[in-house]
C-alpha cells in the first residue's frame, strides 16, 4: 500500500506539473516544446529522489507493465502501481482544473492528449516507438547489473525530455496512459474518443522495450 501511495503521489507530480506548465504557460506558442519538455522530465528527475526511494517512481502503467514482464515486481505490486498511478493522474487534473475555473480561465484545455494531424495509425505508431525508447532506457539504467542507479533519475528524465521535443509537435506526448486518461475524462469529446491509442500504444511499447532489455541487452542479467 505504501507503494501505491507513493505512486499516486508521484504521479501526481508529474501529470499535474506537466500539465499545467502546458496549459498555464499558454502551450507552444508560450512557454514552447522545450518549456513543456523540461517541466515533464524535470518531474522526473524530483519524483526519482524522492518517492522514488519506496516505489522506484514508475508513475507510469508502461513502465509497471515492463518491470513485471521482466519479473522486477510482482502481479499485486503491478496491480497496486497502476491503480495508484491512475488516482494521482485522475487528482492532478482535478487539481488543474480546479485553478483554472478559480481563476476565470478556459477549461476546454487540460493538457490532453490528439492525434493532430496523424491518423489513428500514424499516433499509435509515434506512441509505440516513443514509448520504447523511453522504457528501454529505463530497463537499462535500472538494470542491477548493467544500471546505474545514482544517475537513473537523471538520465529518465532527460530521456523523457527528450522524447517530448519530438513527440509534442505530433500527439502532445503521452507515452503514460495515466497521463493522458485524466485530461481526457474531464475534457471529453474527441479527447476521450482518441484516448484508447494514448492506453493502448504505450503499453504495447512498454512490453517490447522489456522483451528488447531482457533477450538483447542482458538486462536480467
Amino acid at each position: 500500500m505504501k507503494k501505491a501511495i507513493a505512486e499516486c503521489l508521484g504521479t501526481f507530480i508529474l501529470v499535474f506539473f506537466g500539465t499545467a506548465t502546458a496549459v498555464l504557460g499558454g502551450g507552444m506558442e508560450g512557454i514552447g516544446t522545450t518549456g513543456i519538455a523540461l517541466a515533464f522530465g524535470l518531474t522526473i528527475i524530483a519524483a526519482a529522489y524522492s518517492i522514488g526511494t519506496i516505489s522506484g517512481a514508475h508513475l507510469n502503467p508502461a513502465v509497471s507493465l515492463g518491470m513485471w514482464v521482466n519479473k522486477r515486481i510482482s502481479t499485486m505490486d503491478l496491480i497496486y502501481y497502476i491503480v495508484g498511478q491512475i488516482i494521482g493522474g485522475l487528482i492532478a487534473s482535478v487539481a488543474l482544473l480546479s485553478i483554472l475555473n478559480a481563476s476565470g480561465k478556459e477549461t476546454t484545455n487540460l493538457g490532453q492528449n490528439a492525434f493532430g494531424d496523424l491518423s489513428a495509425f500514424g499516433a499509435l505508431t509515434v506512441e509505440i516507438i516513443l514509448t520504447f525508447i523511453f522504457v528501454l532506457v529505463i530497463m537499462t539504467v535500472t538494470s542491477a547489473k548493467k544500471g546505474n542507479a545514482k544517475l537513473a533519475g537523471v538520465v529518465i528524465g532527460l530521456t523523457l525530455t527528450m522524447i517530448h521535443l519530438v513527440g509534442i509537435p505530433l500527439t502532445g506526448t503521452s507515452v503514460n496512459p495515466a497521463r493522458s486518461l485524466a485530461p481526457a475524462i474531464f475534457v471529453g469529446g474527441e479527447a476521450l474518443s482518441q484516448v484508447w491509442v494514448f492506453i493502448v500504444a504505450p503499453l504495447i511499447g512498454g512490453v517490447l522495450a522489456a522483451l528488447v532489455g531482457k533477450y538483447l541487452l542482458d538486462t536480467e542479467e
